[in-house]
């Protein structure tokens, strides 16, 4: 009786033991994933990106786990791709770009609207930013949710919610993004500012002219206007 318990322990310890040293398929980052990933910093260096702290973070976040299987292959090439809900992981310079502007300081407290995928808001939190994250697809907000963590990326809040209106009740913040095409500046965002703060925000309708609001004052902001984007549009009200 006791070599048969025995016998049971030690299959149970090995099966514990070959467990704990699997990774998920999905979960899976490879020393090729790592090479590839360098050679997308370069591109990014390329394009003009010199923000050393944000290439270090796209040189880091696995971006292939947030994408489906079916585009794997092709996660570091400088190009955006769809995951569900008719929406797209951004393009990782667009993402860069983004990031570069905002000019984050470890600690700084950023409203991201359209959460997406969540590579941004991993990027952002590389930054040593705290994370608050809007998403209007609840699809997308669910599986974005459960995924992060697992990554070792946790926002202050992920919300469902409408972008439009931002995020009131933790207001004000140091910088918001907005990460699909707005036919419009929202102003409940611009309210939403402190004063330095920037809100980073792709504006247009089928084309996005990428703009950047900084806060001067109570009523005045200044305004840069960064080119031409691609964006899917930013939706309103939830579903």
């Amino acid at each position: 009786m006791k070599n048969k318990i025995l016998t049971k322990c030690l299959k149970l310890e090995n099966l514990c033991l070959i467990l704990a040293n699997q990774t998920p398929p999905k979960l899976k980052d490879t020393f090729k994933h790592q090479g590839l990933r360098q050679q997308l910093v370069n591109i990014l260096k390329n394009k003009g990106i010199t923000d050393a702290k944000v290439l270090k973070a796209i040189d880091k976040i696995p971006r292939h786990l947030f994408m489906d299987s079916s585009f794997l292959d092709h996660a570091y090439q400088d190009k955006a791709f769809p995951i569900g809900a008719d929406q797209t992981i951004s393009q990782p310079y667009t993402v860069a770009f983004q990031s570069e502007l905002l000019q984050i300081k470890p600690g700084d407290k950023i409203l991201e609207i359209g959460t997406g995928s969540g590579y941004q808001t991993a990027v952002l939190c590389e930054l040593g930013a705290k994370v608050y994250s809007i998403e209007r697809q609840n699809e997308l907000f669910k599986k974005t949710s459960k995924f992060l963590p697992k990554l070792g990326y946790r926002a202050k809040k992920l919300i469902f919610g409408d972008g439009y209106i931002g995020l009131e009740e933790e207001a004000p913040f140091d910088g918001i993004i907005v990460t699909a095409g707005a036919p419009f500046v929202p102003k409940p965002l611009l309210s939403q500012l402190k004063i330095g703060g920037k809100l980073v925000i792709p504006v247009g309708v089928d084309v996005q002219v990428m703009t950047m609001f900084t806060r001067k004052d109570q009523k005045e902001f200044d305004q840069e206007e960064f080119g031409e984007f691609r964006f899917v549009p930013l939706l309103e009200d939830k579903n």
